[in-house]
């Protein structure tokens, strides 16, 4: 019986921390990063995401293949949050929160707002786009392994990784 017990206590440990430490998500492969900046218009403008690093891969290629949906970071989906209503790209994104996808180019990427926010990273379905623009990519001046997201207060809105940036205005 003592043994039935130990077992099983055990068990229930190893599950306890099997739990804990997926729920650690610093700890993931592509930690989470959060950018908030209030913009000169009063908007406060939060992007939640995940890092994915380059380890020696070349974006377009072996990581992030160009002309397909991808996620903009990696495991869940990246939110995008407005407290007020922006123009992105010419056109109005209501205050509210978005998944952010991009379609990735070698000349152009499709930026996507997608008014399911909250689910994996995969679940992305056309229907729910609430606004679409393009961007030309450009090269950097700053090298990042890991994939980051930076706000300006006059609403410039940088994706940066390896020698890429792609930026995009909000008002």
């Amino acid at each position: 019986m003592k043994k039935h017990i130990s077992l099983l206590f055990a068990i229930v440990m190893f599950i306890g921390v099997s739990v804990n430490a997926q729920s650690d998500k610093s700890k993931r492969a592509s930690p989470p990063a959060t950018v908030t900046q209030t913009l000169k218009s009063g908007a406060v403008v939060t992007i939640d995401y995940s890092q994915p690093s380059l380890k020696g891969r070349t974006i377009g290629k072996d990581i992030v293949p160009f002309g397909k949906v991808w996620r903009t970071g990696a495991n869940e989906a990246t939110i995008f949050e407005t407290s007020k209503d922006l123009k992105i790209g010419g056109k109005m994104l209501p205050a509210g929160k978005y998944s952010l996808y991009t379609i990735p180019g070698e000349k152009e990427w499709t930026i996507i707002f997608n008014k399911t926010w909250n689910q994996s990273g995969m679940a992305y379905k056309e229907e729910q786009d609430v606004l679409r623009f393009t961007d030309k990519p450009e090269k950097s001046e700053k090298m990042m392994e890991k994939m980051t997201f930076e706000i300006e207060k006059d609403g410039e809105v940088q994706l940066l990784w390896g020698d890429l940036e792609v930026d995009f205005k909000v008002k």
